[in-house]
């Protein structure tokens, strides 16, 4: 089963959770509940890419994912803001309302700056955090101008969903060999509309959202994340095995994990690995 929970994000904006299992019976002792995980997705994506990962959490945790602001069927105010306060208040908003704490944060990409960003500034809340494929380091005004510029190249309206996987599993100039799962992943964020398929998102403000934290780097809050922290990376992901390393390293109880052939996109490319790879830390996270 998956149920729908609306949440006040933190300047009034409407979010969409998703619960992916049956709402938990309430129990008399509150130490029987099942622990909380919220899942964080990254830029472009939705609540929706976590489901095969929150189905099998949801055998021993409450899984829930979250459309963040300006994503899936969460509220997109026109002029945000979409400032990395604005993602860290609504997730803690989501968990205090959700009734989540102590919650496992699970993040991919842009979800995990904001998980490892609201585990610093809210220790209380926080059980563990799994950062999936997000580098600290500044990224710079290049590759925030290579984005402006790959948005310009998407062939929009597509005529069907069947050219939306092939343009970004084989067409599109940022894939170097053929992926179903990236074509996957996009035709997930496609809507139809009168002229073709478009994007669920509005680029500019997924612009607009990056450009909050492309500039800077972020190993200061990383340093302040005291709960038990797991640095994930796909090999021919986009977080280096240097600066992965570097992470676990600056963290104050990090752990590392890898994905064989998997690129950014982790848990979309190599669902059983990714599970393979994160279940231990959860199984130990519960058990503590």
């Amino acid at each position: 089963m998956v149920r729908r929970i609306d949440v006040t994000g933190s300047d009034g904006v409407s979010l969409a959770a998703w619960e992916f299992a049956d709402p938990p019976k309430e129990r008399g002792d509150e130490s029987d509940r099942a622990p909380g995980v919220l899942l964080l997705h990254g830029l472009m994506g939705r609540a929706s890419h976590w489901a095969s990962t929150a189905r099998w959490l949801s055998e021993r945790h409450r899984a829930v994912a979250l459309d963040q602001r300006g994503h899936g069927r969460s509220g997109k105010p026109a002029d945000g803001p979409y400032t990395r306060e604005a993602y860290v208040a609504d997730a803690e908003a989501a968990v205090v309302q959700l009734g989540l704490a102590p919650v496992t944060l699970i993040g991919h990409s842009m979800g995990a700056l904001t998980a490892w960003q609201l585990a610093a500034k809210r220790p209380d809340l926080v059980r563990a955090v799994i950062i999936c494929d997000m580098r600290a380091s500044a990224l710079g005004i290049a590759s925030q101008r290579e984005w402006e510029d790959w948005f310009k190249s998407w062939p929009v309206p597509f005529a069907t969903l069947a050219d939306v996987r092939k343009w970004f599993g084989e067409d599109d100039p940022w894939v170097e060999r053929p992926n179903p799962a990236r074509g996957e992943f996009y035709a997930e964020v496609m809507a139809e509309q009168a002229d073709g398929w478009r994007p669920v998102f509005s680029r500019r403000q997924m612009l607009m959202s990056r450009e909050t934290w492309v500039f800077d780097a972020h190993w200061e809050e990383l340093a302040q994340v005291q709960c038990p922290a797991l640095v994930v990376r796909g090999l021919d992901g986009e977080l280096g095995r240097a600066e992965s390393q570097e992470m676990v390293r600056v963290l104050p109880r990090g752990e590392y994990a890898e994905v064989a052939d998997a690129a950014h996109l982790v848990h979309y490319d190599q669902p059983q690995a990714w599970r393979a790879a994160i279940e231990p830390f959860l199984d130990a996270v519960v058990a503590r």
